[in-house]
């Protein structure tokens, strides 16, 4: 998939799930009266596009009614839908929402050594009245080197903080960490998978396709 933005459209849509959770459908189109125009275009990145206060606020309740939906599920109803081997830690055995809250710049703080393997979350606590985002999922085998370098997210990061204060929105990012990840590269990367599946993370290339790329640039 390329790395290029699609833009936010405020045209009416119509769109049937494509969900990868069996016998659960979630219609995106009901909650908004204007909703995200996935086209098969491919929009140039320096195009300058900018998502309007009402547009950026549907879109990230759209996401986080999603999401909150996942937390409900029955883990009974949940056990088929993701195939991996028994060796495994259960994706479904872990919520990115009670874990202990990191700050999001937490690669800066003094740190004795690279870090440990785990898989990160980056979550928008948003306000207490509303639900919180879980925006991206990642894994490492170094926590503390991971996010020192350049990552893609953390420019998605800044085009996302930098849309909030110009609509004088509240956000509030911030990262937990899941540390019984495993060691080998390929197991890790195998529940990373499953659960950017799971929770349809938007600043995942696998979910662009759910809800458009209004940070890529």
């Amino acid at each position: 998939m390329s790395d290029c933005p699609t833009p936010y459209s405020s045209n009416k849509f119509e769109t049937k799930d494509s969900s990868p959770l069996s016998g659960f459908s979630y219609e995106q189109g009901s909650l908004f009266s204007e909703g995200i125009q996935r086209s098969a275009r491919v929009y140039d990145s320096g195009m300058n596009y900018e998502m309007g206060s009402q547009s950026l606020q549907l879109w990230k309740q759209a996401i986080a009614k999603y999401q909150d939906s996942i937390t409900k599920m029955l883990p009974v109803s949940q056990t088929s839908l993701f195939k991996i081997p028994s060796s495994h830690c259960d994706p479904h055995a872990i919520n990115p929402f009670s874990l202990t809250f990191q700050p999001a710049e937490f690669y800066r703080l003094p740190s004795a050594d690279a870090g440990d393997a785990c898989l990160y979350f980056v979550i928008d606590l948003v306000a207490s009245s509303q639900l919180p985002v879980l925006l991206y999922i990642g894994e490492t085998y170094r926590s503390h080197k991971r996010w020192k370098g350049l990552h893609d997210c953390k420019r998605y990061l800044l085009n996302y903080r930098e849309l909030h204060n110009t609509h004088n929105l509240p956000n509030q990012v911030v990262m937990t960490f899941w540390w019984d990840a495993p060691s080998s590269t390929r197991p890790r990367q195998q529940l990373e998978r499953s659960l950017i599946a799971k929770w349809r993370s938007p600043f995942n290339k696998e979910n662009w396709n759910f809800w458009g790329t209004p940070f890529v640039s």
